[in-house]
């Protein structure tokens, strides 16, 4: 007994030398603890149901619908564990910079989507602003609806399409008959002794070519003209054959050359097709319209075109073969164009592409992509928003404090 009385007196100088006060508190079993020993509350947060990017500190109203805030759960209770993950915050389903500490819903009451910690952490970097490559599974490809292509060669040909005209052209009709008479004045006038009247015979002669050459005729054209072959007055009354004129874009007119084949038909001829060959293109664009004069000679046994007809023309210009990627596959940013390249059975890499001309639902592939390489060609925009997500998981991420002031960046 004196040894455990001892042993109370040595405890009690212990604490007492240490500082240490004990205080033996006595209530009845349930009894809720006195307030100075409760453990201190956690400030309380507030929310917007419908915009649960909007948090506040204290009760009010929503500045965006005025709808009243809700108390928020304690965050520890909103971010549990799902199959052995831990949930970090959870985001907007089609805006992943809003973001939520809480379970919650966007404006067409779809669920946000969970970001775990893992994932955060994952997050890489990518040679295309604003994306990052990320990882799908067979499962989650095959319920978005993923599907894919094969970069590979092949022929293209582009298909350009034009509002022509049947031709009733006095000027350059004109221009045929005052280069023949220019002709024929040199001709007579070679054997003269009066050097200027050659001399000007021999600029008549120039200054018509030029004439000509300006309303798109060829050396080849000019050479026919000069021996007299050809009628020029097609140009003027419908014959057995009238030529026509293509009105062609600036950025299509490299595609066109002398000898390409064109198919002509006339709204007041339905079922009927004409077919020319380009016979020359006109060196002067239209300063109004952008576009040159393509002429092609157009053979009319029944004389049924009529000047100044209106026609639709197509031209066949073949490309060659070219790498190719299609359409479906290519998203334009405004400021680039990317695709989606698929490595394995589920890595998704962003890419910028330089590319070609469209033909026949593909674009020619300048750079960027090598033949073989499989590309997304369906789900294209869930794809792109994850990779944007998954970019800025990276920022979050490279913020102060890491993946765990992620939920911090609320914004609107």
């Amino acid at each position: 007994m004196a040894r455990r009385i001892l042993l109370v007196f040595v405890v009690l100088a212990v604490a007492v030398g240490g500082g240490v006060a004990f205080h033996f508190i006595h209530r009845p079993a349930g009894e809720a603890l006195p307030p100075e020993y409760a453990a201190p509350a956690k400030p309380q947060k507030y929310q917007c149901a419908m915009h649960p990017q909007i948090v506040s500190d204290k009760p009010g109203t929503c500045p965006i619908c005025g709808m009243k805030l809700q108390p928020v759960e304690d965050e520890a209770a909103a971010a549990p564990t799902r199959g052995g993950r831990t949930i970090a915050f959870y985001r907007h389903p089609m805006r992943p910079e809003v973001t939520s500490p809480v379970p919650a819903k966007d404006e067409m009451g779809m669920d946000y989507v969970p970001v775990y910690t893992d994932e955060l952490q994952g997050a890489q970097a990518s040679a295309v602003p604003g994306h990052a490559p990320f990882t799908l599974s067979p499962a989650r490809q095959q319920l978005i609806g993923v599907r894919r292509a094969r970069v590979e060669r092949r022929p293209l040909a582009v298909a350009i399409r034009a509002v022509g005209t049947v031709a009733y052209d006095p000027g350059l009709y004109q221009a045929v008959v005052e280069y023949r008479q220019a002709l024929r004045a040199r001709a007579q006038l070679a054997q003269s002794t009066v050097p200027e009247a050659v001399s000007g015979a021999d600029g008549l002669v120039r200054a018509a070519a030029v004439k000509l050459r300006q309303q798109g005729i060829s050396e080849a054209q000019l050479a026919q003209v000069a021996r007299g072959t050809g009628d020029p007055t097609n140009l003027l009354l419908p014959g057995k054959s009238v030529w026509v004129y293509a009105q062609v874009y600036e950025y299509e007119l490299g595609l066109v050359r002398p000898g390409q084949t064109l198919t002509i038909t006339a709204p007041s001829l339905p079922g009927r097709r004409f077919t020319a060959r380009v016979a020359g293109i006109d060196p002067i664009l239209d300063p109004a319209t952008r576009t040159a004069r393509v002429r092609a000679l157009v053979s009319t046994p029944s004389a049924d075109l009529r000047p100044e007809s209106f026609v639709d023309v197509s031209i066949e210009a073949p490309l060659g073969e070219r790498l190719a990627v299609p359409e479906d596959a290519v998203l334009d940013t405004g400021t680039r164009r990317i695709v989606f390249v698929v490595r394995g059975q589920g890595e998704f890499e962003p890419r910028a592409v330089e590319l070609g001309r469209d033909a026949q639902g593909f674009y020619e592939v300048l750079s960027g992509l090598e033949p073989g390489e499989e590309v997304v060609v369906a789900a294209n925009f869930l794809i792109d928003s994850e990779s944007r997500f998954r970019s800025a998981l990276r920022a979050f991420e490279s913020q102060p404090g890491g993946a765990a002031a992620a939920p911090v960046g609320h914004q609107h």
